[in-house]
């Protein structure tokens, strides 16, 4: 007899939704959530820039352009429905060069087969908005907005809680093993057994996919992502979140200025390879994560691939005033002294073998198990409908509870 119907790996924000998914349509179902830390949204869920996206980047059909528009909607309902601040302060994506102008052109195009809601706003017209911004041409996109994604990830532990959901955390997962009938889930502490086990594991989930028996043709390269705060009035300095036009080839989106829900500003990030997959510090390693990093042949085909970039971005985390230069392309009044309190961000990217940084979400299943093997930007948005599109696929041994 299996311990549980379902086992959730992984405390974040897709694990948390995916749980609530799995609640609502099988009450009666035995629900487990196992994290290695002790609390949830420990890791990325809890390091980002707290953005609603729009839908504006993503290949249109793609999963991401997909799911993240519905992520939008289901974002904000879930915030309404439990009193979550958030604020649909829109975004500007502002273009500096000629080149970047024709850019803006292919994104609204892009934007609107996505179904995001944008204009194309002149010179003038950026500046009527933005004063503090300098560019020829901008992409107004009207519905992007800001929330703390911890505080939904808390909101949901306390809704499973409340509605029998088991957590066991600090219980690091070691070991997977699918039988016909069930999956056996060992970790630190204990060896627990479920019908159905779905990993979303995060900075984890190439590691994961492998024990549980996957062939998997890409690993998690993991990339440290650094903020800075304004000092003090000058956390007023936009009213928006402000863009750089993103160079198409590159899945980063560039330096940007973030307004938090809670008032302040943020500034970035910068994406440099790190040499730790779950460290915020500048200098943190891991032996581990360094030798993986090292024997992995896809990497080295990547930094090949995009030898410049790498060293840009290189160059701007270990620089103040390279960092500062991005900001200033497009924000030419902030100085050093506006930079402060710094912070990172660890993004969880799959790389092929072939080295190639995979864009869209990856999802895997075997017959009990399912794997979320990618899930980078705008996961958080669309967490609530990954979980939808991972409960439907769950198979006919669920339809059973």
């Amino acid at each position: 007899m299996a311990d549980y119907d379902f086992i959730i790996v992984g405390a974040g924000i897709i694990g948390l939704a995916t749980a609530m998914r799995l609640q609502e349509r099988y009450p009666r179902a035995r629900l487990a959530i196992l994290d290695k830390e002790a609390r949830v949204a420990a890791h990325q869920s809890g390091h980002n820039s707290g953005v609603i996206h729009a839908g504006v980047y993503y290949e249109p059909g793609s999963l991401k352009a997909r799911l993240c528009r519905a992520g939008l909607l289901e974002t904000i309902a879930f915030c309404r429905a439990n009193g979550i601040p958030f604020k649909q302060c829109g975004k500007l994506i502002v273009g500096t060069t000629q080149q970047e102008v024709h850019r803006l052109e292919q994104l609204s195009k892009r934007a609107r087969s996505n179904g995001a809601e944008c204009h194309t706003l002149t010179k003038s017209e950026l500046n009527e908005l933005e004063p503090n911004i300098n560019g020829l041409a901008a992409l107004e996109v009207v519905e992007t907005g800001i929330v703390d994604y911890a505080e939904i990830c808390r909101k949901m532990h306390e809704l499973l809680v409340n509605s029998g959901a088991v957590f066991k955390m600090g219980a690091e997962v070691t070991a997977i093993r699918e039988s016909a009938d069930s999956v056996q889930v060992e970790d630190s502490v204990s060896v627990v057994t479920g019908k159905h086990l779905i990993v979303c594991a995060g900075l984890q989930s190439d590691r994961l996919a492998r024990i549980a028996g996957l062939a998997v043709d890409f690993a998690i390269v993991p990339f440290r992502g650094d903020f800075y705060c304004l000092r003090g009035q000058r956390a007023d300095i936009v009213s928006r979140l402000i863009y750089p036009v993103p160079d198409p080839s590159l899945p980063f989106l560039g330096v940007h200025l973030t307004p938090t829900i809670y008032g302040a500003m943020t500034v970035g990030p910068s994406a440099m390879l790190a040499l730790n997959r779950e460290a915020y510090r500048k200098l943190a390693v891991s032996v581990t994560d360094i030798v993986d990093i090292i024997r992995y042949p896809g990497l080295w085909k990547l930094l090949l691939r995009y030898p410049l970039p790498g060293l840009t971005e290189c160059i701007r985390t270990f620089s103040k005033r390279a960092y500062l230069a991005a900001i200033r392309k497009y924000c030419p009044t902030l100085e050093l002294s506006d930079l402060f309190a710094p912070q990172c961000g660890v993004r969880a990217q799959a790389v092929s073998s072939d080295g190639r940084l995979i864009q869209d979400f990856v999802i895997k299943s075997t017959t009990r198990t399912t794997h979320v093997c990618n899930a980078p930007s705008p996961a958080a948005t669309a967490a609530i409908p990954i979980a939808d599109f991972v409960v439907g696929h769950l198979g006919k041994g669920a339809s059973k509870l």
